[in-house]
């Protein structure tokens, strides 16, 4: 792997559990998870701000050699804690300007069969398994409001599994790691030097 560049930048995430063989892995059984130190969970805060971030450039930022912070970060994703690196999208500029939270309530026992067919939609996002007074949330992002109550009424209640729906609109959001700043807005995170 090159020194300057992380491995696996701009590469389609891992499989669940981490890298091939990891623990999760199919045919692998789970091993207890391995307590994160305050520089591991440093060098999650600055990959997760910039998945890009060099080897050099964390190891310096963590105070710690480069071998180490290899060492360290090849841990995080064999253990499955690091699943990937992922480029974070601005929607609207991709096209895709109308956002929903859906909530479903669903026919029970049916969420993996669920789950499923909602990968298959145009737009989802995120899809969520959740408890209280609906069984999924799932997050959509389409071109327009027309493509998504076509989403919602022609293929979200085409499911025979989904009792019923309900559409939360996104008027703005804010992603909290875009910015590179400590909660609340305190001093940036990571620092160029």
């Amino acid at each position: 792997m090159p020194d300057e560049q992380m491995a696996g930048a701009g590469s389609a995430p891992l499989p669940p559990g981490g890298a091939p063989g990891a623990p999760g892995a199919p045919g692998v059984p789970p091993a207890a998870p391995r307590p994160l130190d305050p520089i591991d969970r440093s060098i999650m805060r600055l990959l997760q701000a910039d998945g890009r971030a060099s080897i050099r450039s964390v190891a310096e930022q963590v105070h710690v050699s480069r071998a180490n912070a290899y060492a360290r970060i090849n841990r995080l994703i064999d253990d499955g804690v690091i699943r990937g690196f992922t480029a974070r999208v601005n929607h609207e500029r991709a096209g895709q300007g109308a956002s929903a939270y859906i909530t479903l309530k669903i026919v029970q026992n049916s969420w993996r069969t669920v789950r499923e067919q909602l990968r298959g939609l145009p737009g989802a996002a995120h899809i969520a398994l959740v408890s209280g007074d609906f069984d999924v949330l799932l997050l959509v992002h389409t071109p327009d409001n027309r493509t998504l109550r076509e989403l919602v009424l022609t293929r979200l209640q085409a499911i025979p599994e989904v009792l019923s729906t309900r559409t939360l609109l996104v008027f703005e959001e804010t992603d909290l790691l875009d910015t590179g700043r400590a909660p609340g807005g305190g001093a940036p995170a990571i620092t160029e030097e």
